[in-house]
């Protein structure tokens, strides 16, 4: 009786060390984006999330919060140095104040495709942009860059066609000061406003005009409070994909190797979907804009586009000593 009493007892007390391991909560990885899920990075965060949490099996959670749940871009990143969420997925452009140099994707009819913007992303600036990250001690670690893909300009004033139509035209912009620059050398005005306040600007008059990409007009639904839209091509949208340093420093390394090994991946699979995205949803504008007849839709003519590319052109210069001339350079080079 006391051996069976000893065994229940020691059987007892191992299921008190097991139950906890097994029981035990799931790391989580909080996600914060303000794009709506039927987007590139809204599509990539949930494809990210699905995989980690498959191969981390319950031990570590990633969970995403789209359309600015929990913050706007310019909170995020606060929220994320300041360890309030693990994981981020702003605009390039929201780095002005801490890591200017990333207003080079924000240079207007800077990049001829999205091979090119590949090419920097993956070479030799895009380590030196990493290493700013590492340099400025932000508490952030840059992971990877996301596309969406380039940007569009529309309006309620005229058509955008030539340099003379962007006159007095006020532009919703990200918060960079090159994109402020670009719409001044157009004559236009640039205001800068979060993204999640963008549709209600424009519907209430606040500002005139916007640009973005195919994917987040279509899918916050700009095109329906716009009566004009050129399909311009003139701009590179893309997103620095973040976490927190000290959350990333105190990872297990196979638990790193994971979660890096999944973002290369899911990365790559990004940068296609971005492309079926803007094809997909830009073609569903034009087919909004036959049907509606509350929408015209503009393409720009090669003279068209070398006018307002010539107009730009000084903002390259403006910004020498904020984007690396050597950069600009070394992208032009590779047209």
């Amino acid at each position: 009786m006391k051996r069976l009493l000893l065994i229940s007892t020691v059987l007892f007390c191992c299921v008190l060390l097991i139950v906890p391991a097994t029981m035990a909560k799931a790391v989580k990885i909080r996600f914060t984006h303000v794009v709506s899920e039927n987007t590139p990075k809204g599509w990539a965060a949930n494809e990210f999330a699905a995989r980690v949490n498959a191969a981390l099996k319950g031990s570590y959670e990633v969970v995403v919060f789209p359309n600015s749940q929990l913050y706007d871009d310019n909170q995020a990143i606060e929220a994320l140095s300041a360890g309030f969420v693990e994981m981020a997925a702003p605009s390039s452009a929201k780095f002005v104040g801490s890591v200017p140099a990333l207003q080079l994707f924000d240079m207007p009819f800077l990049f001829p495709s999205i091979k090119t913007v590949h090419a920097v992303i993956d070479g030799e600036i895009g380590d030196e942009i990493r290493n700013m990250f590492v340099e400025r001690k932000l508490g952030i670690k840059l992971m990877t860059f996301w596309d969406n893909a380039f940007k569009q300009f529309s309006s309620n004033v005229r058509p955008l066609l030539k340099r003379a139509d962007f006159k007095g035209v006020k532009f919703r912009i990200m918060s960079s000061d090159v994109l402020e620059a670009q719409m001044s050398a157009l004559g236009g005005v640039g205001l800068k406003l979060p993204f999640a306040e963008v549709y209600n600007a424009l519907e209430q008059g606040v500002v005139d005009g916007q640009e973005n990409t195919a994917s987040n007009i279509y899918t916050k639904k700009f095109h329906e409070v716009q009566k004009y839209m050129t399909f311009s091509n003139h701009g590179y949208l893309g997103y620095a994909v973040i976490i927190n340093q000290k959350f990333w420093d105190e990872l297990p390394a196979e638990v790193q190797n994971t979660i890096t090994k999944i973002l290369t991946e899911v990365t790559a699979l990004e940068r296609q979907k971005a492309i079926e995205l803007d094809q997909e949803q830009g073609q569903l504008i034009r087919e909004y804009a036959e049907k509606s007849g509350k929408l015209k839709i503009f393409d720009l003519t090669p003279e068209q586009t070398t006018e307002l590319q010539e107009a730009m052109k000084p903002v390259h210069d403006k910004f020498a000593n904020v984007v690396p001339t050597k950069w600009i350079e070394k992208i032009k080079a590779m047209e």
